[in-house]
């Protein structure tokens, strides 16, 4: 039995039973390591090691919580949605008129998340300081947040599947490419976005399917726990404003100068108390407040690295690579389909593609040569395999991200509201398009 199996699935079960995601990933890695043969020592050493592996990301959460409550504390979200309810003309913004700042909201945070990757690659951190200052205006547009959540991680991954710039060009060039080429696959003059145009197309037509179909209904929030989490009652100002823009500034151009989104959030912290925003004596408890908002994304995170780390202790998924090899035979098809259906499970488990592709690339390429694929098809079904699993990994931050943002006031579960939303919308469009691509590529 393989561990990898076991883990992944026992985890995935768990978390759709409401066991919370971090007791379901301490059980499942426990379970995949003693399958793994490591024993309940060895796993807990395996976890223990990989723990540090996640505890940068939790902390730049957790002050990233902090600079949310403290914009929240500027008057920012209020702010917002009078500007947003003047637009529809009406206090009453679920009202017919609301719709076209819907696809404002809507396209806003598209255009934001798509630039997070190349633009101004900032990837996640613009979400807890974006989203919750609008879930005032989103609710009362009666916006699913299932939609926004789909919204925000095609954002998070498509850019970088596709586009070789910024997290794209690590991704596409020094990743993907450089593992198909250490395979043996001649790689000089293809073209990674032509590879990866077809399971790109793959996720725009889930984001469609999203938008126009599966969440166009009206979803009611209480809009009373909204005013509580982000005061939307405070009074703001010309000044209070202006310093809420300047802290946000400050805070994205020093994680671009420094690379620390850690010291980026603090930057914007110390700029809302020394404009007098937050006052001296309500730092102490506005930053306690926040770092327990984003608390629990920071242990899962934690928990996720460790859980992978008795993945990659076990040595089971260079197992499950190397047994799905030995079951496709001579058949093209089912070739790509086991090839993608294995890089989906890995990644869901360890909730990275960019971790993902240096494992399965040592096998996947010199099989896709002797399956007579051509280098384009061997890129995409690589790069797909890869990404597989980012949407839909209760473990990955391109779910984690989107639901740190639009749970701040308990109204948005991780797992049912973000998760499985992603998995639905975006896994199986890329597994049928990633195929469709290997076989005509």
């Amino acid at each position: 039995m393989n561990a990898v199996l076991i883990a992944v699935g026992l985890m995935l079960v768990l978390s759709l039973c409401r066991v919370h995601v971090v007791v379901a990933l301490i059980l499942g890695a426990l379970a995949g390591g003693l399958v793994g043969g490591l024993g309940i020592e060895g796993s807990l050493a395996a976890f223990n090691k990989g723990l540090g592996g996640g505890a940068t990301v939790a902390l730049s959460y957790a002050l990233l919580g902090a600079f949310a409550v403290a914009i929240a504390k500027s008057g920012l979200a209020h702010a917002l949605a009078d500007r947003a309810l003047a637009l529809v003309g009406r206090q009453d913004a679920g009202a017919q008129g609301g719709g076209g700042v819907k696809w404002l909201v809507l396209g806003l945070l598209l255009a934001v998340a798509v630039s997070s990757q190349n633009i101004l690659p900032i990837h996640i951190a613009f979400i807890p300081l974006l989203v919750p200052p609008l879930l005032y205006v989103t609710s009362r547009l009666r916006l699913d947040r299932r939609l926004i959540a789909c919204v925000l991680t095609f954002g998070l991954i498509t850019p970088y599947m596709f586009l070789p710039v910024g997290f794209g060009g690590i991704f596409l060039n020094e990743i993907l490419m450089a593992n198909v080429a250490k395979g043996g696959v001649e790689v000089a003059g293809l073209s990674v976005t032509q590879a990866m145009a077809i399971p790109a197309l793959g996720m725009l037509c889930g984001l469609l399917v999203a938008v126009l179909f599966s969440y166009r209904k009206p979803r009611d929030y209480d809009l009373g726990r909204i005013a509580r989490t982000e005061q939307v009652d405070s009074r703001y100002s010309p000044k209070t404003l202006l310093v809420a823009g300047v802290a946000v500034a400050v805070a994205f151009a020093v994680q671009l100068w420094l690379g620390s989104m850690i010291v980026g959030a603090l930057a914007g912290f110390v700029v809302f108390s020394v404009s007098g925003v937050v006052r001296w004596k309500e730092a102490d408890d506005l930053f306690t407040e926040g770092m327990k908002m984003m608390a629990m994304i920071g242990f899962i995170m934690i928990a996720a690295a460790g859980f992978a780390e008795v993945m990659r202790e076990t040595g089971h998924v260079k197992a499950l690579v190397d047994a799905s090899a030995a079951l496709i035979g001579n058949s093209k098809a089912l070739g790509a389909l086991l090839m993608l259906l294995v890089g989906l499970l890995v990644t869901m488990g360890i909730g990275s593609s960019f971790s993902t592709v240096p494992i399965i690339a040592a096998i996947f390429v010199p099989l896709g040569v002797e399956l007579g694929f051509g280098p384009l098809a061997i890129v995409s079904l690589v790069g797909t395999a890869g990404a597989l699993g980012d949407a839909g990994s209760p473990a990955s931050d391109s779910t984690l991200g989107p639901t740190a943002g639009l749970n701040v006031d308990g109204q948005h579960n991780h797992i049912w509201d973000s998760v499985v939303p992603t998995f639905l919308h975006y896994n199986l469009p890329l597994l049928a398009f990633g195929w469709l691509a290997a076989m005509i590529l």
